[in-house]
């Protein structure tokens, strides 16, 4: 199944460049009417009459082969056997192991040797006057 996709992901990137080629390779309509005074851009590579036809049909069949290939991406994609969880997040929620705590005497505060002293669990903690900034 991955390799049915994989062909059809290579032949929509395939059309959309050749698509994007031959759409700048085009002049617009408003490009004869320069050739008119001088501009001497407007033969091309197929002709001044056939190059349109041309790059237009190409076009048109490079823009209907992206969009199969797109649909065909989005009926595969949805083709996949459901998954048994019922949601995207229950299926993906893995639990992190805890980590280890760190002894009393690891926690120091850098440049002293005094430990740091851990508040009470069940006491919150409240600044004294002389924590809180005054303005």
């Amino acid at each position: 199944m991955s390799f049915i996709i994989t062909i059809i992901i290579t032949v929509q990137i395939i059309a959309a460049v050749a698509m994007i080629g031959l759409i700048l390779i085009q002049h617009g309509k408003g490009a004869d009417m320069g050739a008119a005074f001088g501009g001497g851009a407007s033969g091309s590579l197929f002709g001044a009459s056939g190059s349109a036809n041309f790059l237009s049909r190409t076009t048109a069949v490079l823009a209907t082969v992206f969009f199969v290939a797109t649909l065909a991406l989005a009926y595969f994609s949805n083709a996949r056997p459901a998954s048994t969880g019922g949601s995207v997040l229950e299926g993906s929620a893995v639990t992190a192991p805890a980590a280890p705590a760190a002894p009393d005497t690891a926690a120091q505060i850098p440049g002293t040797s005094a430990p740091v002293q851990a508040a009470p669990a069940s006491a919150p903690v409240v600044p004294g006057p002389g924590q809180i900034p005054a303005r």
